[in-house]
């Protein structure tokens, strides 16, 4: 082959396998058209919706709720826009009607502290409200809000030994939760802070039966309120979910779970009772505590009965068929026998 040809075809295939990275670069380096989903605009105002699904009674807060874009053409007269309604009135409402997770919230299906129908819909299911009157001593000095939690102690005088008085406490009720103090159902805050201010009554939230042991415990004595600590409940649902007491069913989701946990929490706690008496207290008061001793049981025909101070065990002595003797065991060879 000519010297020259040979030349030639090596430049042209040079020329080609640079052409070739060139282009090959140029397609790589390229940057591809990126694929843009067009995201729909709102074509009409925010409303308030809710976040979660809300049962009848809920309070409405902060996080329960929230503003969400809604086509123009569906917006109704009763919707809360965005703009127009005031979040510092609607924040402590109670919920009067079932709202589902992701439906609109209308004028109509929230209560207002105040309004009426508030404290019927505020109750849970099966729930009674009852007022009893505090003062400042038997209310916690006013540090007592809605949506606290209380336990009742009931104070009385009863019976001690020869008729003496002996003064009593118990705790007859737990875990009772505060809807009202006087005709608030709200707690009044100035400059982030609440403002206490002592209370005449208080209204709780108690079973039919309870509200029956309340109706009757206010005849007997004075009852007074106990704030409970907000740990108390936590530490006594642990307890209760330990127990199987409480059980929250498999499969279960979040919403349920947190509603069945905030009913458990919420129970009002019948018993068991704690009570102490002014024995426990004073010791003057101890002369006047009826004794527990128990008192012996006379078997029926002629018996002889032996009033010996306990110190030991005592032991029963059968006389034949006509005579019971009941004694103690350490003076029983000192002891008489008889019959009447």
């Amino acid at each position: 082959m000519d010297k020259k040809k040979l030349t030639l075809l090596l430049v042209a295939l040079v020329i080609a396998v640079g052409t070739a990275l060139a282009a090959r670069s140029l397609f790589v380096g390229a940057s591809a058209p990126q694929a843009e989903a067009a995201a729909p605009e709102a074509t009409g105002p925010k409303v308030l919706v809710a976040q979660r699904a809300l049962p009848v009674g809920t309070i409405i807060t902060a996080d329960s709720v929230s503003f969400q874009a809604w086509p123009k053409e569906m917006v109704q007269d009763a919707y809360f826009i965005d703009g127009e309604a005031d979040m510092s009135k609607l924040l402590g409402t109670v919920v009067r009607n079932p709202i589902t997770a992701g439906q609109p919230i209308t004028q109509g299906t929230l209560v207002a502290p105040g309004d009426r129908g508030f404290l019927a819909a505020a109750l849970g299911p099966g729930m009674r409200a009852i007022t009893i009157p505090v003062s400042v001593k038997t209310g916690v000095a006013g540090f007592i809000f809605p949506g606290d939690h209380v336990d009742l102690v009931l104070t009385q005088s009863v019976k001690g030994t020869d008729s003496q008085p002996l003064k009593a406490s118990e705790t007859i009720l737990k875990n009772l939760r505060v809807l009202a103090t006087d005709q608030a159902t709200s707690t009044e805050t100035v400059d982030g802070k609440s403002v206490v201010r002592t209370s005449s009554t208080v209204t709780l939230e108690v079973t039919p039966r309870i509200a029956e042991k309340v109706a009757v415990a206010e005849t007997i004595g004075q009852l007074s309120l106990s704030l409970r600590s907000l740990a108390d409940n936590q530490s006594e649902l642990d307890r209760a979910i330990a127990s199987g007491s409480v059980k929250v069913p498999e499969g279960a989701s979040k919403e349920q779970e947190d509603k069945i946990l905030s009913l458990a929490m919420n129970r009002p706690v019948e018993g068991p009772t704690t009570y102490q008496t002014g024995g426990d207290v004073s010791r003057f008061q101890r002369a006047s505590m009826p004794s527990q001793a128990p008192r012996p049981v006379a078997a029926p025909g002629p018996a002889v009965t032996v009033n010996i101070a306990p110190v030991g065990p005592r032991v029963r002595v059968m006389r034949g068929k006509a005579a019971v003797q009941v004694v103690d065991a350490n003076t029983l060879a000192a002891a008489p026998v008889g019959t009447n």
